[in-house]
């Protein structure tokens, strides 16, 4: 079936948040004309109930309307239980999710206990092991007949106590089975979760919700994409959307990077509860998540419709929209080249910015610390496509479809307006033109923000450009948001690695609390500093382990040896 015969949405020129069916989940509803929901996890271990019950307390007081917590085992999926009694005991009705990998018999006992339980397709009934072997469609039949032996006992128990499931594929660990046929693909991703959809259809089971997640928001945007279509195709019910983007990191790159793949994605209807995965507190992930649904919930009042036009983009896989170079005071634009960062335009004329904000010594700088390259570029016509005028951010994304599809082979300069406070700026920038980039359109960015200062504003389109995978300008990092699994402290492990290794421009590196999705995550990576087991790491190129059980102590230093050893170190800039 081609993708072009599949929409996922009835239209990219005008906003319509999709329909999906209702589901509960305990007191809590997901889906249909319910607000957008906001989730997030526990970070303790599990079996610790005092730890775990204050944490999701603090949850669910800085606004968390559904708490995941960690089922690694039996033991851990009866620990809920006993929290969850204490938590009703105070009055608190908050629905629990536990998370499920590797343990059919976990997600067992956890249904007892908790509103809705969450599994992944890649490891409720296999194990990654990166094997290459060729499935014969015999062979293929077998395999989900036995994955329905293993998850159908689920299926029936969780229809009987009236639990919600989520069926939640992980870009990083696809089982062995999917990738010899799919490869590490959002296809792959689709099919992986369908499998277990079809099994449940199966037993007349539907209260359930569907994620993709990925640490690359292309990949995570066209999996959920991706699966709508499919799910239209089967004449499947339209269940609801769990969005995230997995392991996107701390700080400022964390919150843009979640906000380039959620937020894409609600601006196109999709999306039923979010979860914004930040290397920090949970319940600092709560706030952004809020922010960032906040207008989708309000219905995205005063959004226009505009004309629908031919486009020449597949929503499905990135392909940079073609156009013609052109040479702005000798900054070239278009083609492919790499996408520009320009100053606001001023009577015509805009200013490019270097690289320099990226710690980067090939561009001059001006004055001041942290300063940018500026040579003064026309913008004038004939040379960049723009728009006739200023949209409001929750319009740009559809005018700048119109824009490109109009444009011929034009370059497109994206300029957005956004007002609003430091965070405000951060999440509509990102949502906005991290769409349009990881649609391939735009081949220069600028943003008018007059609450941020020029500086702020050029890193923030820099890190933009970065999590929308067009420009790499710093070392990129994937770190997971912790939860009862995680092996180490991966807050101040992921700062500590960064303090030693934010100046390698182009250089991945993954930092993952344990081996759910470590491994798979590594893939994606140049290096990977992995939890092993308690007290030690095992340290990865690519998706391959080359020392393990290294103790944490001496982790760090050999993490930055591999890299020396591999070619990819350079000193840091006195």
């Amino acid at each position: 079936m081609l993708l072009a015969s599949l929409p996922y949405t009835a239209s990219r020129f005008s906003y319509q948040r999709r329909r999906s069916r209702e589901v509960q989940i305990g007191t809590v509803a997901v889906g249909g004309d319910q607000p957008i929901r906001v989730q997030s996890m526990t970070t303790t271990r599990t079996q610790d109930v005092e730890a775990t019950l204050a944490q999701t307390l603090r949850l669910v007081n800085s606004g968390c309307e559904i708490v995941r917590i960690t089922a690694p085992t039996v033991t851990d999926a009866r620990a809920i239980g006993e929290i969850k009694r204490r938590l009703r005991g105070m009055g608190v009705q908050t629905p629990l999710v536990a998370d499920i990998h590797f343990s059919p018999a976990a997600a067992m006992e956890a249904a007892e206990h908790v509103e809705k339980v969450r599994v992944n397709p890649g490891n409720f009934a296999d194990q990654k092991f990166f094997r290459v072997r060729e499935y014969s469609d015999e062979d293929y039949a077998a395999e989900i007949e036995r994955i329905e032996e293993r998850f159908a006992p689920l299926v029936l128990k969780c229809k009987e106590l009236g639990v919600a499931m989520r069926i939640g594929s992980n870009h990083g660990s696809l089982s062995d089975r999917i990738m010899n046929r799919y490869g590490d693909t959002p296809a792959g991703m689709v099919e992986s979760a369908l499998e277990f959809v079809r099994i449940a259809r199966k037993h007349d089971y539907h209260e359930i919700v569907l994620s993709m997640k990925a640490s690359n928001p292309k990949i995570m945007i066209q999996a959920y994409r991706l699966l709508v279509a499919h799910m239209d195709a089967e004449g499947m019910d339209p269940y609801p959307l769990h969005l995230g983007v997995t392991e996107a990191g701390l700080g400022e790159d964390g919150r843009i990077k979640s906000a380039v793949g959620i937020g894409a994605l609600l601006d196109d209807g999709l999306g039923d509860t979010v979860r914004v995965s930040l290397t920090e507190e949970p319940e600092a992930e709560v706030p952004v998540a809020q922010r960032l649904v906040a207008p989708y919930n309000a219905g995205l009042p005063g959004a226009e419709s505009f004309p629908p036009v031919a486009e020449r983009v597949d929503p499905y896989s990135y392909v940079r929209r073609l156009s013609k170079p052109v040479d702005l005071g000798g900054l070239s634009v278009g083609d492919s080249h790499t996408v520009a960062v320009l100053d606001p335009p001023e009577d015509g004329v805009a200013r490019s910015v270097g690289e320099a904000l990226s710690n980067t010594s090939d561009s001059p700088r001006d004055s001041r610390p942290g300063g940018a390259q500026r040579s003064r570029v026309s913008l004038g016509d004939g040379e960049l496509a723009q728009l006739d005028a200023p949209v409001p951010w929750y319009d740009a994304v559809r005018a700048y479809r119109t824009r490109a599809a109009t444009a011929g082979d034009q370059p497109l300069h994206l300029q957005l307006h956004v007002g609003g406070d430091d965070l405000d700026v951060l999440l509509r920038s990102s949502t906005v033109l991290g769409s349009l980039l990881c649609d391939g359109l735009g081949d220069s960015v600028g943003l008018t923000a007059p609450a941020l200062y020029q500086e702020a504003r050029s890193r923030l389109l820099f890190g933009i450009l970065q999590a929308a995978g067009v420009r790499i300008t710093k070392t990129e990092f994937v770190s997971c948001p912790s939860c009862g699994r995680t092996l180490f402290d991966l807050q101040t492990t992921t700062e500590r690695i960064a303090a030693r290794t934010n100046h390698l421009k182009g250089v991945k590196i993954a930092i993952m609390g344990c081996v759910v999705n470590g491994p798979g995550e590594m893939a994606d990576a140049d290096f990977g500093y992995v939890g092993g087991s308690p007290g030690k790491v095992n340290l990865y190129v690519g998706k391959e382990v080359v020392e393990k059980a290294v103790p944490e102590s001496e982790a760090d230093e050999r993490l930055v040896n591999l890299i020396r050893t591999y070619g990819k170190w350079v000193d840091p800039p006195e």
